[in-house]
């Protein structure tokens, strides 16, 4: 089987008679991204992502991006751009301190979900650096597991309009207007395009 359950998983399964069921599931389960799960992947604009700590503390995170911002390097391997976000670096040092990750990906449009669990690296070298605009690092994430989800309880919306944020190849993005708020002054990288006053900033957004 590709999904290994655990002896707690079991006990729900045996709980609720749903072990033949998982069973049967787990016999799709595997590392192998065939044609229809890469097409599926490359066509997202978004994803999360669910890491932990050294002392598995957990973390979720969304990751967004133009479609095809996650590239299939191969069939068994995924790999996604890190941008400048806000400074704190959870995934990139969840994923230096332990490996393991979950990646969701959801179409809203049509409710369709794939996870894929793996061991993710960061490599300073990865040649694909130079070919994400904008990334700070590249995330590649090697698949223990790709398992579709059933749909019936995804909730259906549709794109209203993709972040300007989002860096591209002859796209350079505004700077967000927390990064001018007093309260970041003199906490901001020494290079970041917030310093520069020839930068447009982007139009007011709520913080949370």
């Amino acid at each position: 089987m590709g999904q290994n359950y655990q002896t707690a998983q079991r006990a729900f399964q045996d709980r609720f008679d749903t072990r033949r069921l998982a069973d049967r599931l787990a016999e799709s389960a595997g590392a192998h991204i065939d044609d229809a799960r890469r097409a599926f992947i490359q066509a997202r604009d978004m994803f999360f992502i669910a890491t932990a700590d050294e002392h598995g503390a957990p973390q979720c995170s969304y990751k967004g991006g133009e479609p095809g911002f996650v590239r299939v390097v191969d069939e068994s391997t995924v790999a996604f751009p890190v941008y400048d976000g806000n400074g704190m670096f959870l995934t990139a040092g969840n994923v230096v301190a332990n490996p393991q990750v979950g990646l969701l990906f959801v179409d809203f449009e049509t409710g369709t979900r794939l996870r894929l669990n793996g061991v993710a690296s960061i490599d300073d070298r990865d040649p694909l650096l130079e070919e994400y605009s904008g990334a700070q690092l590249v995330v590649r994430v090697r698949a223990r597991v790709v398992l579709s989800n059933c749909r019936r309880y995804v909730h259906r919306y549709q794109l209203v309009k993709r972040s300007v944020f989002v860096p591209g190849e002859n796209h350079e993005p505004p700077v967000p207007d927390w990064k001018r708020n007093e309260w970041f002054a003199g906490t901001l990288p020494a290079a970041d395009p917030a310093h520069d006053p020839t930068r447009p900033d982007a139009p007011a957004t709520p913080q949370f």
